[in-house]
């Protein structure tokens, strides 16, 4: 792929534990500049605990997290954060939401900035809106044109799209895939859904729990734009299924 460069973001020994338990051990995985790399594990495999230390967010860990040959010790504007939920500020217009982070620059160029963002998400028809008036795939393309903004070198997901329907989701699914091709912002999503980690990832790490542990880190050597229905598309998801399960057999059963 032609956005893909060096390592960029490197996690080297990575363990976290809550007292006496240990959640994740011995975490390593490098990303190259401008590559998608989406997390998948069950619940409570510490997906979401590994995001949190990836933004600075949670310092409180042995090993090393590094972007760009620096250490990450605290958030930084140079790596953007998508919660599932948009956390918009209801008193704010969209606009004002996505520019409220903004702190330099002339009013013009802020103004500009803002725009700029608003249209990558294809939301300028609500730029005046309030959030009360938005749908969820509204108001979570404010949330993502919020983090945009800032042009960040990395963008971590955590499952941003969990709470949206079906086709909702989908659409957003591809204007990341636009935003990334026209940025070459490297990426990093935690989702439980293995067709949107086949969708998007250019590389799928499976997370094993009890401790969480890197099971398997499976290549997605697929085209872009992707098709869905396609047999190596559905053989592809089918495999990572079955690293959840002990059998094959459930996995067809069920038609997973």
């Amino acid at each position: 792929m032609e956005l893909l460069g060096k390592n960029y973001v490197n996690v080297e020994g990575f363990s976290k534990s809550f007292g006496d338990t240990c959640i994740l051990s011995n975490i390593q995985f490098h990303v190259s500049k401008g590559e998608f790399i989406c997390i998948v594990g069950s619940s409570g495999c510490g997906k979401s605990t590994l995001l949190r230390s990836l933004s600075g967010l949670d310092t409180d860990y042995e090993g090393q997290i590094l972007v760009d040959e620096k250490e990450v010790t605290k958030p930084t504007k140079r790596i953007g954060y998508i919660f599932q939920e948009n956390r918009l500020f209801p008193w704010m217009t969209v606009e004002e939401n996505v520019g409220f982070s903004l702190d330099s620059g002339s009013r013009e160029e802020r103004r500009n900035k803002v725009h700029e963002a608003i249209r990558m998400v294809g939301l300028e028809p609500a730029a005046k809106q309030y959030p009360k008036t938005l749908s969820g795939g509204m108001a979570q393309r404010a949330n993502i044109a919020r983090t945009l903004v800032n042009k960040p070198e990395v963008l971590l997901l955590d499952e941003p799209f969990g709470a949206l329907d079906a086709f909702t989701k989908i659409n957003l699914q591809e204007k990341l895939c636009e935003i990334r091709s026209a940025e070459g912002t490297t990426m990093i999503m935690v989702t439980h859904d293995i067709e949107e980690a086949v969708y998007l990832a250019d590389r799928i790490i499976i997370l094993d729990k009890n401790p969480g542990v890197i099971k398997k880190i499976v290549n997605v050597d697929l085209p872009r734009p992707r098709n869905r229905n396609s047999n190596y598309f559905n053989d592809l998801r089918k495999e990572i299924y079955g690293y959840f399960f002990e059998t094959k057999e459930i996995v067809e059963d069920y038609n997973i």
